[in-house]
């Protein structure tokens, strides 16, 4: 599997294009705007997209995923249920915010904890990581060791909590439950800041590292 992060939107989101070697199928995740910029990167690489996934809803992340779906006639995978009202909040979210290309849309598959999905001859494993928002997921794909996270976990430090239906307390237990078992030498890519590793994080990071939950 190769991937290609693409900053998208004011808030440097990582959109992250993922595709097969062997097939040139390909999935986006995350695209929060941008969108020709994420076009040039499929036609650079001679890529078939055949899905959006999302990790979850926030305008930054999910905003022109309507509009990649409607290009491309493909499907919107992700994220889980509860991230519902996040969806429906995406106009009052693009007024707020200034963004351009943003629409509201209907996931054509909500994902749960256990679920894969797939393109091309790859699979990607679906966690259930709360706390960023209600129904935040995470893709992991165990052959290369890599993860993509979006807001739950950043290089030295973690997503917010302070909007609606977040919790603090959930997201700990998401990363240090649910993250951070998959292997210390697991990279993983954030929505938002350079890459970093679970081990390096479970030992330095001074929000959920062993030290500071008193684990390990």
């Amino acid at each position: 599997m190769q991937y290609q992060i693409i900053p998208v939107t004011r808030f440097q989101q990582n959109c992250t294009l993922f595709w097969c070697d062997i097939t040139k199928e390909a999935a986006v995740v995350d695209p929060g705007g941008n969108v020709e910029l994420i076009i040039e990167a499929i036609e650079q690489h001679g890529l078939t997209l055949t899905k959006v996934l999302l990790t979850h809803a926030h305008i930054d992340h999910a905003g022109a995923s309507q509009i990649i779906a409607s290009r491309f006639n493909i499907a919107i995978e992700g994220p889980s249920k509860e991230d519902q009202f996040w969806i429906d909040l995406i106009p009052e979210q693009k007024k707020q915010f200034g963004f351009s290309e943003a629409a509201s849309f209907s996931p054509d598959r909500w994902l749960n904890e256990g679920d894969t999905v797939c393109f091309g001859k790859i699979e990607l494993q679906v966690y259930f990581c709360p706390g960023h928002t209600p129904g935040h997921v995470v893709f992991y794909h165990p052959e290369s060791k890599l993860a993509q996270v979006g807001d739950v976990l950043f290089k030295g430090s973690i997503g917010r909590t302070d909007f609606p239906r977040g919790n603090h307390a959930t997201l700990i237990n998401s990363i240090r439950q649910t993250l951070f078992p998959l292997g210390d030498d697991v990279q993983f890519i954030p929505g938002h800041g350079p890459m970093s590793t679970f081990g390096v994080e479970r030992k330095h990071n001074p929000f959920v590292s062993d030290a500071v939950t008193k684990i390990g």
